[in-house]
């Protein structure tokens, strides 16, 4: 412990948050072993670039200072427990700017999202600021958009599934926390099922009090009716219309939501194991290893720097255009 304490105060990386248990070379889909109190490793973070601007990266390391990717190589479970999963966080919860796993580039680093060359904020919806849960995503699955879900007859958004924080801690970008899932809501996007999970940190103070959604209903009134409308009208200041809702809106529970995450768990894997059609999305990873994605250590530190090379090369066509 003395050893590993010293390896966190001497090190340039900034620790990302809670505790949260370090997969060495994982078969594909394996359990992370020792439970959350017992956990020993921690990730950590390494920004690249800076924030709120299109170059800005945020890259995932172990303990041992490798490069992960927080998509493949962060174990989905925490341990055997049933309902007990590991969730990265993008985007803490009152802030505006749209953070996301970035699925198509290597080893998925966090990164804000751009469209039509602009930075993505969302709206202020009122009486909310920013986003009203800690939000971001649930490692190792992903909505395949090319599998029709027989619940909501659409097909997935192509990315991994998303999980609203209810707890009462403000989080930070890339930590990885110990969430309980407590049900689930079914975002219908444009014709795509874009699953929310509602769930809380094991760590808040509260987390004994949750067990299932109605525990929500109790203890957080009102929570999950500002979720819905803040889902249904967060695009209307884009000029979009209202999103719509499968179930009419209704969050399902706590086995409903559990069965939709082992669903896309699998696709998880079939996606890792070159069994489906992943399209642009990277799944190159260092811990998978029997993945024929899997690269080594080596090679994935590579992949970073070529990341970093990449936008410096971009900045500097961009001073040299405006000089001349």
């Amino acid at each position: 412990m003395r050893a590993l304490l010293q390896l966190l105060r001497t090190s340039g990386i900034r620790r990302a948050g809670a505790p949260a248990v370090a997969a060495a070379r994982l078969p594909l889909g394996a359990s992370a072993g020792p439970g959350p109190r017992r956990a020993m490793a921690l990730y950590r973070t390494e920004e690249r670039g800076q924030p709120h601007s299109p170059d800005y990266r945020l890259f995932f390391k172990n303990v041992a200072g490798h490069y992960i990717s927080p998509f493949h190589d962060i174990p989905l479970k925490v341990d055997s427990q049933e309902n007990l999963f590991n969730m990265i966080v993008e985007v803490p919860r009152w802030t505006n700017a749209k953070m996301e796993i970035a699925t198509e580039e290597p080893l998925n680093p966090i990164k804000q999202d751009v469209k039509n060359g602009k930075l993505r904020y969302v709206a202020n919806i009122f009486p909310h600021k920013g986003y009203i849960w800690n939000y971001g995503a649930l490692p190792q699955t992903w909505e395949d958009p090319h599998r029709k879900d027989e619940s909501t007859d659409c097909c997935g958004d192509n990315d991994p599934i998303d999980v609203c924080e209810i707890g009462s801690k403000v989080l930070s970008r890339g930590e990885v926390v110990h969430v309980k899932i407590l049900g689930i809501l079914a975002l219908i996007d444009q014709g795509e099922t874009d699953w929310k999970l509602i769930a809380i940190n094991m760590n808040d103070p509260e987390a004994s009090k949750f067990h299932d959604i109605d525990d929500v209903r109790k203890y957080k009134p009102g929570y999950l009716e500002a979720t819905l409308n803040w889902f249904r009208f967060y695009k209307i200041p884009e000029g979009k219309p209202e999103n719509q809702f499968a179930f009419n809106g209704e969050f399902k529970n706590k086995a409903f939501a559990l069965e939709v995450i082992k669903s896309t768990h699998e696709c998880w894997k079939s996606l890792l194991m070159k069994k489906c059609d992943g399209g642009p999305i990277n799944c190159t990873n260092v811990q998978v290893c029997d993945s024929p994605f899997h690269c080594s250590q080596e090679e994935a530190r590579s992949l970073v720097e070529s990341v970093r090379l990449h936008f410096h090369f971009l900045k500097y066509i961009y001073h040299f255009t405006n000089f001349v």
